[in-house]
């Protein structure tokens, strides 16, 4: 056995538990507690036990056993769950993290934190020990009782409703109960006369009656069953167990080790009930479909609600495992970025193979790299989708962060999470965790007013944070959004003054305001705390998002709250991508971002607007941006595209079409530029730019502003164009 590898998967596994438990203790304290969620979290602990058991983790086993003997507990309802406990059990979670760190660096002989291990540990006492004492000062009162109970536990009861026909048929019920003294004992017995009619009405030769019983045997159901071999049939008959018998049978439906998976078959297996009444169940639910059958099996006296609940809660876990291990596979990060490589020099290969079939003019050959090209299209499709997680794996960090960090500053703080599903390229969920927590973190501080004074302002006492995530126009937008206080836009454009980043004539739109506090070092807080007023993190959170390619935007309006609003590109990696020539170079246009391709006429051109069927479109040429030789042809395109709400147009030479473009990164020495984000290889081996929509359409609207106010002088690109004799553009 490889226990480098299995003590991996301890860990891996530990992890993943210790989330879920911080999910279902958050989940619990904004709601009421429901069993399942304690079974869960007593289930986290107790496997987090088991596991380190096998590899003798000592202070994981004996710190884990104090949280599971005080979630037994809550799991019994002998005490209640409240908001201190959680605490404690979030700060126990912290902890056991800890220990698995320790785990990981082979350190778990040293216990990380022995100060809070023992003030954990005297906290979970302080649950546990008045418990004991309570169960001790009572024991006297309750042995009576006790015994009382005992007795109870050990006797069958037996529920009789003979059919009218038995005494016609021959069956007399007294040989039955005769029948029943032979297997155990009956120590008590009621006779059901309610079906009697009255005395003129009587039959003599039909059967009335029925008869409540409870029998002590140690005899199982099934020889207990066959007394009524003979009248199962036409008769009503339910056997409950003893009640110490229930929990064996939900001991022994914990314990069944694989499936069945059908209910019936559960809690056949476990012993509470017989083939034959199983059999009357199934007949029952297909004459009433409507029915549950664990409703039916409850409701029919034939098998009790706790041993049909942990039948139910058996065939979850059943379930649970069997789409776990159908849905994932666990892979080493590194294999997929070999992959996504390789797939990368696929589709290069691909584009050149098409090149060269056009040239040939043979249609055999075409077909064959037509074909050729949409299952290399599949297949990148297919190779991109591994690489792409759900964003709530990042979201799922904050809800702690916002809790914790709400108590130290007295706040009253709701978190909402929103398309948790969206999916994003695993790298750059990797990179987003920091941007958003100095985000969060300004909102937390900064943002969301102290109850009393959002009172005050005519506000719930209670603040919200929302982080939002969701597809558009071929990107992938995350917003965070507050209904704090919003920005100051006076305090902010004092303080760009003071620290010389704005002259004081400046005139400034609102959104050229807000971007001031991304400048490196800016912050307008008057008092420096432990979450932000050092003016490190905006600058952090705008520089992170562009290097993801992404860029951030903020809305705010005082006293009403704030919107981040960060777009990011769906995949670093690959793109289906439209490409265009300006003289002699090539360019490439994500495809997601273009909308609409046109001739540009003479006519539809005016300063820097074109007129779009009516409507006035910002465009640049890229000849002049990049310092291209003149068009000889004098036909020129225009290709609209749109970034966010934003539109403008394209104007190139010629439109070749679609591509799919294998990114590959400029390298440092270009850095600087603007306008481009990337690089590929087309087929026929030369280098194509990647178009920067992004950049490209804010220099259109910025060059249409100058067109509008002639006072302004700002200067306009060109840009320098980079050469392309790099096979991969790295310099």
């Amino acid at each position: 056995m490889d226990l480098d590898s299995a003590r991996e998967a301890l860990i891996e596994e530990a992890r993943d538990l210790l989330n879920s438990m911080e999910s279902a203790l958050l989940t619990i304290e904004g709601s009421n507690a429901s069993s399942e969620e304690i079974d869960s979290l007593f289930r986290v602990a107790h496997t987090i036990k088991g596991s380190a058991a096998l590899f003798s983790l000592d202070h994981i086993v004996l710190f884990t056993h104090s949280m599971e003997s005080l979630l037994d507990l809550v799991r019994n309802n002998e005490i209640s769950i409240n908001e201190k406990m959680i605490s404690i059990l979030l700060d126990c979670k912290d902890y056991l993290s800890l220990l698995i760190n320790a785990v990981e660096n082979k350190t778990e002989n040293i216990d990380p934190d022995p100060e809070n291990r023992a003030t954990l540990l005297n906290l979970l006492d302080t649950f546990l020990i008045p418990t004991n004492q309570i169960q001790t000062i009572s024991s006297t009162d309750s042995i009576e009782k006790d015994e009382q109970k005992q007795a109870g536990d050990s006797h069958w009861h037996i529920s009789l409703r003979f059919n009218k026909n038995n005494l016609i048929n021959g069956m007399d019920p007294l040989e039955f109960i005769r029948y029943l003294c032979t297997l155990g004992k009956i120590s008590y017995i009621y006779t059901i006369t309610d079906n009697i009619p009255p005395l003129d009405n009587i039959n003599t030769e039909d059967c009335y009656l029925g008869f409540e019983i409870d029998l002590e045997s140690s005899k199982d159901k099934k020889t207990i069953e066959s007394a009524f071999d003979f009248i199962r049939k036409d008769s009503t008959i339910r056997i409950l167990p003893p009640h110490a018998k229930m929990q064996e049978y939900i001991d022994l439906i914990h314990s069944l080790p694989e499936p069945p998976q059908l209910l019936g078959e559960i809690i056949l297996k476990g012993g509470s009930i017989t083939p034959l009444e199983l059999e009357e169940i199934l007949h029952i639910q297909k004459t009433e479909p409507d029915r549950q059958l664990g409703s039916i099996f409850v409701e029919e006296n034939i098998v009790a609600a706790p041993v049909v609940a942990a039948a139910l809660q058996k065939q979850k876990q059943i379930e649970d495992k069997k789409n776990s291990e159908l849905k994932f596979i666990k892979v080493e990060a590194g294999k997929l970025d070999t992959l996504i490589n390789m797939v990368g020099e696929l589709v290069i290969a691909g584009a050149a193979a098409n090149l060269i079939s056009k040239k040939s003019n043979n249609p055999a050959m075409n077909e064959a790299c037509a074909n050729l090209s949409e299952l290399v299209e599949q297949i990148r499709n297919s190779a991109l989708n591994l690489r792409m997680v759900q964003i709530k794996e990042v979201f799922e960090r904050f809800p702690r962060v916002i809790r914790d960090t709400a108590k130290d500053l007295n706040k009253q703080i709701n978190l909402k999470l929103m398309g948790t599903e969206t999916e994003l390229d695993k790298s750059m969920i990797e990179k987003l965790s920091d941007p958003l927590m100095h985000i969060i973190r300004n909102a937390l501080d900064h943002g969301i007013e102290l109850p009393q004074d959002r009172i005050n302002k005519g506000k719930a006492a209670q603040g919200e944070i929302i982080l939002n995530a969701f597809h558009d126009s071929g990107s992938v937008v995350i917003e965070i959004s507050d209904d704090g206080a919003g920005l100051n836009k006076e305090r902010i454009l004092n303080k760009a003054i003071e620290k010389k980043l704005i002259n004081k004539e400046a005139i400034l739109s609102e959104h050229e305001i807000h971007q001031l506090i991304f400048a490196a070092g800016f912050s307008t807080a008057e008092t420096i705390t432990h979450l932000s007023g050092r003016g490190v993190g905006m600058d952090v959170v705008k520089r992170n998002i562009e290097q993801l390619r992404g860029e951030v935007e903020v809305l705010s309006e005082e006293d009403s709250g704030s919107i981040f609003s960060i777009r990011l590109p769906l995949t670093m990696a690959i793109i289906d991508g439209f490409q265009v020539m300006v003289a002699d170079s090539t360019f490439v246009i994500p495809l997601d971002l273009v909308l609409e391709c046109a001739e540009l006429t003479p006519d539809d051109e005016q300063h820097n607007f074109v007129n779009l069927r009516g409507k006035v479109l910002p465009f640049i040429r890229l000849r002049n941006l990049f310092d291209l030789p003149e068009n000889k042809s004098n036909k020129e395109n225009i290709v609209v595209i749109q970034y966010g709400q934003h539109r403008a147009g394209l104007v190139v030479d010629k439109l070749i079409g679609e591509f799919q473009a294998v990114i590959k990164p400029l390298g440092l020495l270009f850095k600087e530029l603007k306008g481009i984000s990337g690089s590929t290889i087309l087929g026929s081996g030369e280098v194509a730019l990647i178009l920067d929509v992004a950049q490209l359409v804010q220099f259109a609207h910025k060059k249409a502003d100058i067109s509008r106010n002639t006072t302004h002088k700002t200067p306009l690109l060109p840009l320098p164009i980079p050469t392309t004799s790099s096979s991969d553009g790295e310099q």
